[in-house]
């Protein structure tokens, strides 16, 4: 395994909070190398955003590519960490190798994950998540005159039908299973706090037409080998459509799992704690954007703003913080409040429905467990290639366990890989 030249910041995570933190970092004169698991920079937000391309990342790209004492590196991930005291040794996984990464101190800007939450059909090809599905247009999917509900809970569903919609698809409709008085008093609260009035109305303009379903949930999914309808409970009916994709994402979780291997405190809600000046409960390392919590695309760049600075010690920067930190924050409240997920929903799996995917655990098999560590050692929920990213979410919403016992390595390596370290 080689051993890179040690750096004063490491990000991880190229997403707004981690290219936002980069970047006022390097302002110190750091050294700062910027890790993602990712071909390119921008995460799922500015998937595909380029320095040369006008959008709203073209600023923040051009500056970082600015700054000679910023380093990039795709196709990367933290496999597992060791070491502590001055430096962190982070254990990188590229398709190069394996390689080992010192550096002073550590941004997490891993963001969220979706959740999924399992219901018969889920499985089906032409199901896939919300994000998922927005993630893949990106990337050159064709969706033009394609058939799509778009299902679930929160904001992103708003702006993946949107996006869908650009691409030609037929969105026949978005299912948002808060109620219509939960989602209304989120666009209040958005407006006062966020400052997203204009971001709400070019959602709305860009969905005109399209029907929006509050208290709406999906039942099933159905067809031969594919996706062929999918039928909704709404309003206390059921109404089947047919349609090509189903988009369903029930909200976004933190990812944590190179917080946990690092040591880092989360909060009851999952999330990494933080201080005022992003600090985790381990010295030395520092979180932005949903990783410490789900709010949005400005609080993560304001969080990142915060860490770059904080982890350089520009404190002096930051003597506006605290207020704006203070707005996101209610903003967040308010999107967790509107958005928290009916009781319904615990009960849309059958005892055949899969909900660990890649061990093929089922509903019946899980709901006799106690806990998320007993669900492991007596059915390997959780021990398949994902390591829980998928159902660990669906069982804490399905059954309120906690996911816990994340282990390295965090992501499947080549025996030659770990060979050629001996």
């Amino acid at each position: 395994m080689r051993t890179d030249a040690p750096v004063d910041i490491a990000v991880i995570g190229a997403g707004s909070a981690g290219l936002t933190a980069a970047l006022h970092a390097a302002r110190s004169g750091a050294d700062v190398l910027v890790i993602d698991a990712q071909p390119g920079r921008g995460g799922q937000i500015w998937r595909g955003a380029h320095a040369d391309r006008p959008g709203p990342a073209t600023t923040l790209l051009r500056e970082l590519d600015a700054c000679p004492n910023v380093r990039w590196r795709g196709q990367t991930e933290v496999a597992w960490v060791e070491g502590d005291g001055t430096h962190r040794e982070l254990i990188l996984s590229s398709p190069e190798g394996l390689s080992r990464q010192l550096a002073r101190r550590v941004i997490l800007a891993t963001g969220a994950v979706e959740r999924f939450l399992p219901f018969p059909g889920w499985t089906l090809p032409g199901v896939v998540g919300a994000g998922a599905l927005q993630a893949m247009v990106k990337a050159g999917l064709v969706v033009r005159g394609q058939r799509v509900v778009v299902a679930g809970s929160g904001p992103l569903l708003l702006a993946v039908a949107a996006g869908l919609r650009t691409a030609g698809a037929v969105v026949l409709g978005v299912a948002e299973q808060a109620p219509m008085v939960s989602a209304a008093r989120f666009g209040l609260a958005a407006a006062r706090l966020g400052g997203k009035t204009r971001e709400a109305a070019g959602l709305a303009w860009a969905l005109r037409g399209v029907p929006y379903w509050p208290g709406t949930y999906p039942l099933h999914a159905d067809g031969d080998g594919h996706l062929e309808t999918v039928t909704l409970r709404r309003g206390g009916r059921d109404v089947t459509l047919e349609c090509d994709w189903l988009a369903a994402g029930f909200g976004l979780v933190p990812e944590t799992r190179v917080a946990a291997l690092l040591g880092c405190a989360l909060t009851d809600s999952g999330a990494v704690r933080v201080d005022a000046w992003s600090q985790t409960s381990v010295p030395g390392v520092y979180a932005a954007g949903e990783v410490t919590g789900v709010g949005g695309v400005d609080m993560a760049r304001h969080e990142g703003l915060v860490a770059g600075c904080a982890a350089t010690g520009q404190i002096e920067r930051l003597s506006d913080a605290a207020a704006t930190s203070a707005r996101h924050r209610a903003f967040q409240t308010a999107l967790d409040t509107a958005f928290t997920l009916r009781p319904e929903l615990r009960a849309l799996p059958s005892p055949d429905t899969t909900v660990c995917r890649c061990e093929d655990v089922t509903h019946a098999t899980l709901r006799g467990q106690h806990s998320w560590t007993e669900a492991k050692l007596k059915t390997r929920c959780g021990m398949g290639a994902c390591q829980g990213r998928v159902c660990g979410p669906a069982t804490e919403t399905l059954y309120g366990w906690r996911f816990s016992g994340v282990r390295p390595p965090l992501v499947p390596l080549p025996l030659t890989d770990l060979l050629a370290d001996h």
